[in-house]
């Protein structure tokens, strides 16, 4: 696929329904999972993705260690799966095994962003990426979609928001796709 056709297909594939109903939507913020790396809100509701460590009782399962979902909030904020599509041309992450307890992590519609999964010192996982330039703990992704139409939306911004792991200042880059 040309770059323009994986852009239109991963956006088509976010949902993109009614962009100006939800555009002053509070977003809610996910709590309570312990196992939660980051999450990835957009217009045009407040349905959020969720990518977690994938475990079990042994631990991190090393084939698939992120396990990405949804939560519903604009239904009834249930846990939903991903289908097929969404899995493997839009939400879904490929993982690649670099060393023990340390993985290679790219989008699947967006091969470009790097991030790494990794233990810290802190014996917790994290994914890392940059973020203005400096490597941070990444937390939330936030697409803002203005106008356009289902086929061709015109999406303004993609907003990175992330943890500096040296000061633990938050820090934030807005980036055009």
């Amino acid at each position: 696929m040309t770059r323009i056709y994986q852009i239109i297909a991963f956006f088509l594939l976010l949902g993109i329904q009614n962009v100006s109903a939800q555009r002053d939507a509070k977003y809610p913020t996910p709590s309570g999972n312990i196992n939660e790396l980051f999450f990835i809100q957009r217009d045009p509701n407040i349905n959020t993705l969720i990518y977690e460590l994938n475990m079990n009782k042994g631990g991190l399962i090393e084939d698939e260690p992120v396990h990405v979902y949804w939560i519903r909030y604009a239904d009834k904020g249930q846990k939903e799966e991903l289908n097929y599509i969404q899995r493997n041309f839009a939400y879904g992450v490929k993982s690649k095994l670099i060393s023990k307890d340390n993985y290679e992590i790219r989008f699947v519609s967006y091969k470009k962003k790097q991030m790494v999964l990794k233990k810290s010192a802190d014996n917790n996982f994290y994914i890392f990426t940059d973020i203005n330039k400096k490597q941070a703990i990444l937390k939330q992704v936030f697409i803002r979609v203005n106008g356009g139409s289902f086929w061709v939306p015109n999406i303004e911004y993609v907003e990175l928001k992330g943890i500096d792991p040296t000061t633990g200042v938050e820090v934030v880059e807005r980036m055009k796709i």
